[in-house]
């Protein structure tokens, strides 16, 4: 096995598409069944927790990552395999990201935007070289493809976007790269 663990960054709420929830469920049961364990938000709600019920529903790892200030407001998932309470959302990402090999980012809202950018940059400034793989379930993140080609025809970009995320529009698809993402030592 290549990759041992993926983050899942995602929305705590399930979205007004059905097929949100539905790709989130596909992809926990493919990670269990490629038995690459889950880190995520720690959360019980939203797509968050359907990733999470999914992983264990099929007997996989599932590591939460949740900050103090939202035990309380995402509900915390009970019954996980590890659950590490932090003290704020930085050490929340820093260490989702030191306990994944790459990050798999589902629809959601600022948050999962946040972490998105937070590796972008990271990756960008060689803090780290994690693959960053997009599920881009019906479409959700079009719009901010196309702003990011106006940042890179504007300038603002060092590089092709395409060389940082890798972009999928199945849940399986996503398991056709597992060859190309180094496991932690």
């Amino acid at each position: 096995m290549i990759c041992n663990a993926m983050a899942v960054f995602c929305g705590s709420r399930p979205g007004a598409n059905e097929m949100y929830v539905q790709h989130a469920k596909e992809l926990g049961a493919l990670m269990a069944a490629n038995k690459v364990a889950l880190v995520y938000g720690g959360g019980s709600k939203g797509l968050m927790g359907a990733v999470a019920d999914a992983v264990m529903d099929s007997g996989g790892k599932v590591i939460g990552v949740i900050p103090e200030v939202l035990v309380q407001w995402e509900a915390q998932h009970h019954g996980l395999t590890q659950l590490h309470v932090v003290p704020d959302m930085h050490a929340r990402k820093k260490m989702m990201y030191e306990l994944c090999d790459a990050a798999i980012i589902l629809p959601g809202g600022y948050g999962t935007l946040d972490e998105l950018f937070e590796l972008l940059t990271w990756n960008t400034l060689q803090i780290h070289s994690k693959k960053i793989i997009l599920l881009n379930t019906a479409g959700f993140y079009e719009h901010l493809f196309n702003h990011i080609r106006r940042m890179t025809t504007e300038e603002f970009l060092y590089e092709d976007w395409q060389e940082r995320i890798i972009v999928v529009d199945e849940p399986a698809a996503i398991f056709s790269f597992q060859d190309k993402i180094p496991h932690r030592s």
